[in-house]
C-alpha cells in the first residue's frame, strides 16, 4: 500500500484522467510509478517525457543496454518494483532468464561483452559510489573500449534517471502490480 494518497484509474476526471488514458493508449498499461504522481498531474507528464527520451529516444546506446542499466541501478539500490519492470523489458530483448538472474547476482559472471560490462560497471559505482574516483575510472575504461562521449552522455542520464525513481518508489512506498511488470510496450 502506498505511503500517500493515489488517485485510481476509475476516479480521476479532468486532466490527471486524460493523462491515464494516453498512458494506457501509449505505453499499454497505467503503472503504479504513473499513479503515485497523481496529487501532481504535471509531474507525470513531465516524468514520462523524461522517461522516454532517455529510454526509447535516439541513442547510440542500444533498448537492451539501456534496460540492462536500469536492472543495475535497481539491484544496486534494492528496488523490487524497478527491478522486476525492467528484467521484464530486458528480457524481453535477451530472452533469456536464466542470464537475467545471473546479471542480478553478479553481472562479471554475465556473458555479456567488455563494453556492456563496462556500462554495468558504470551503473554500479555511479549508484553505490557517486563521488568515488573509481568513477572517472570506469569513463576511461568505457573510452578505451571505443564508447564515445553521446554514449558515455546517455548511460549517466539512464543512470541519474533509475537512481531518481527508484528513491521515488521506495520513498514513497509504491508496489508491483498484480501482473507484475508484464503487458507494457518495449520496443
Amino acid at each position: 500500500m502506498p505511503y500517500i494518497d493515489v488517485i485510481q484509474h476509475e476516479n480521476a476526471d479532468g486532466e490527471l484522467k486524460q493523462i491515464y488514458d494516453d498512458l494506457v493508449e501509449k505505453r499499454g498499461k497505467l503503472a503504479e510509478v504513473h499513479k503515485i504522481q497523481s496529487l501532481n498531474p504535471k509531474s507525470i507528464v513531465n516524468h514520462m517525457d523524461l522517461y522516454m527520451t532517455i529510454m526509447f529516444g535516439k541513442s547510440p546506446l542500444k533498448r537492451y543496454q539501456r534496460e540492462m542499466i536500469a536492472v543495475i541501478v535497481s539491484t544496486a539500490n534494492e528496488c523490487p518494483y524497478c527491478m522486476q519492470h525492467h528484467t521484464d523489458a530486458l528480457n524481453h530483448f535477451w530472452k533469456d532468464d536464466s542470464k537475467i538472474n545471473t546479471l542480478i547476482k553478479d553481472f562479471n559472471k554475465t556473458d555479456l561483452s567488455d563494453v556492456d560490462k563496462a556500462l554495468c560497471a558504470y551503473a554500479q559505482v555511479l549508484t553505490t559510489k557517486p563521488s568515488g574516483i573509481e568513477e572517472s575510472q570506469c569513463i576511461e575504461n568505457l573510452k578505451q573500449l571505443g564508447v564515445d562521449d553521446r554514449s558515455l552522455l546517455d548511460a549517466a542520464l539512464v543512470i541519474s534517471y533509475f537512481n531518481f525513481v527508484n528513491r521515488m518508489v521506495l520513498g514513497l512506498g509504491v508496489q508491483l502490480e498484480e501482473e507484475g511488470g508484464k503487458g507494457y510496450e518495449y520496443d
